[in-house]
C-alpha cells in the first residue's frame, strides 16, 4: 500500500508582530524618539516553530484555546499574510478557507450568498446552479432563502456556510475555522458524516477549534498549539486528553 501523499506541508513557521513598548504623543515626539534611538518596541510571537504535514483524504484536527495563535496560522495557509520565517508549501490549488460568517453579506438574501459565497470559493455559477438544490437541502433551510442573512441566527449561517463550502467532492483542502462549533446535534452528525464522504473521496480537511468534542467526533489526527507553540501532535485521543488536562491545571492556578 503506497504511503498517503502530502498536500500541505507546514514548515517551521513563525509570525512575529512589533509592538512599540511606549506611545508618543505627538510626531515630534516620535521623530525624536525615532532618531535617537528611544522609540523601542518589543516583540509579540504569534507562531514560533510550527511544523505539521496534511495527508490527502485525511481529517487534520488544530485544537486551542483562544489567542493560541490558530487564526494566524490559518491565514499563513491561506496566503492572506506571509510568515517571518518557515513557508507553507501546498500540491493543490484550491485551498478553501471557512469562517464563520465569511463570505456572507448580510444584507443579501440567502440565495444571493451561496452564488456570492460560492464564487469566493472559487466555484463556476453553472456548477451553483447544479447544486442549488442540494445545497438548500443540506443546509435545512428551505423556505428561508429569500430572506436576507441579517435575520438568520448565528446557527443558520454555519449551515448555510457549511453546505456551499462542502458541496464540491473535487480534490482540494478545506479548511473549517470554528465552523462545526455552532448549530444542533443533528447537524453536527450530518456533517460529520460529509466530512467522512469528502475524506473517501480524497479531499483533505482541517479543522480548527477550542473544542475537543468537535476534534474528537472528527478529526483522524491533531495537532495542538499553545501561546503560539505546537505542544503535541498524535492522535486524536491523545492530543485532546493533554488539552484538557493543560485547561484543568491552569483552572488550578487561576
Amino acid at each position: 500500500m503506497e504511503n498517503p501523499r502530502p498536500v500541505l506541508s507546514v514548515k517551521n513557521v513563525s509570525m512575529e508582530f512589533p509592538l512599540p513598548l511606549e506611545g508618543s504623543s505627538s510626531l515630534k515626539e516620535y521623530l525624536i524618539k525615532l532618531f535617537t534611538g528611544k522609540n523601542s518596541s518589543r516583540i509579540l510571537k504569534a507562531l514560533e516553530n510550527i511544523w505539521f504535514e496534511v495527508y490527502e483524504g485525511e481529517i487534520l484536527g488544530i485544537i486551542g484555546t483562544n489567542g493560541s495563535g490558530k487564526s494566524t496560522l490559518l491565514k499563513i495557509i491561506a496566503g492572506a499574510i506571509t510568515p517571518t520565517r518557515g513557508r507553507v508549501v501546498t500540491e493543490e490549488e484550491k485551498i478553501q478557507l471557512l469562517t464563520l460568517g465569511t463570505g456572507f453579506d448580510r444584507e443579501l438574501t440567502a440565495r444571493e450568498n451561496v452564488f456570492l459565497n460560492g464564487a469566493l470559493l472559487g466555484y463556476s455559477r453553472s456548477f451553483l446552479k447544479e447544486r442549488y438544490p442540494d445545497i438548500v437541502k443540506f443546509a435545512e433551510l428551505e423556505g428561508f432563502m429569500e430572506q436576507k442573512v441579517k435575520n438568520f441566527s448565528s446557527g443558520m449561517i454555519s449551515r448555510l456556510g457549511f453546505a456551499v463550502a462542502a458541496a464540491s467532492e473535487k480534490p482540494g483542502i478545506l479548511i473549517l475555522d470554528e465552523v462545526l462549533s455552532v448549530g444542533d446535534v443533528f447537524f453536527k452528525e450530518k456533517s460529520t458524516a460529509r466530512i467522512q464522504e469528502l475524506m473517501k473521496k480524497g479531499r483533505a480537511v482541517l479543522i480548527v477549534s477550542h473544542s475537543t468534542d468537535t476534534i474528537l467526533r472528527n478529526c483522524t489526527r491533531a495537532v495542538w498549539i499553545e501561546k503560539g507553540v505546537q505542544k503535541l501532535t498524535g492522535s486524536p485521543q491523545e492530543v485532546c486528553q493533554a488539552y484538557l488536562d493543560y485547561g484543568k491545571k491552569r483552572g488550578e492556578k487561576a
